[in-house]
């Protein structure tokens, strides 16, 4: 899939993931703790497109976030939060452990394990964020234990429904492509 055609998947995903984010799945939970859907398709842009475009696919996403009602919070934090759960989807894809070929790796990307752990982390980073700079500026009033109860159940229930939601979207975003190979002028 070429640069444009990923943006704009990735900019229509984010768009939905925020329609449905704000105004359908609080309607369906009735209060209920629910996956952070933006966060998911964050990190399934970092998962196929890398680092750069994790980051920027997160800023968009949390400042559209920060902004759309009935946003409560100052403007930014959702954007810091995601970008940088955005960045690290790509970092930790991006790594090809040693002795694995970059093929290889790049085919097992969507994994259900795989994406589990990038997905937790992700969301780790991303709701303590959010959390600590709550606090920060004076947003919440909780206690440290009931911020980490919360970063908790966040990460669980993103892992759960990452599981099932972020492969089919890393697959239709497109796998990184790999770099061409050097033309052999010999031949």
């Amino acid at each position: 899939m070429t640069a444009p055609a990923r943006a704009v998947l990735a900019g229509l995903l984010v768009l939905l993931a925020v329609v449905l984010q704000t105004s359908v799945l609080p309607l369906l939970a009735g209060g209920a703790p629910l996956p952070h859907l933006c966060l998911l398709v964050v990190v399934a842009v970092g998962l196929s497109a890398g680092e750069t475009p994790g980051a920027v696919a997160g800023f968009a996403a949390g400042l559209t976030l920060d902004l759309v009602p009935p946003a409560d919070d100052l403007a930014g934090r959702w954007a810091l939060a995601l970008a940088l759960a955005g960045f690290l989807a790509g970092h930790l894809a991006t790594r090809t452990p040693a002795g694995v070929t970059d093929r290889s790796w790049r085919a097992r990307l969507a994994t259900t394990p795989r994406v589990a752990v990038v997905t937790g982390a992700a969301s780790f980073v991303a709701t303590s964020v959010f959390a600590l700079t709550g606090l920060v500026f004076g947003e919440l009033s909780w206690s440290v234990p009931e911020l980490l109860r919360g970063v908790v159940v966040a990460a669980a229930l993103d892992v759960v429904a990452g599981v099932v939601v972020v492969p089919p979207m890393v697959r239709a975003l497109g796998a990184v492509a790999a770099p061409a190979p050097a033309l052999d002028a010999s031949r």
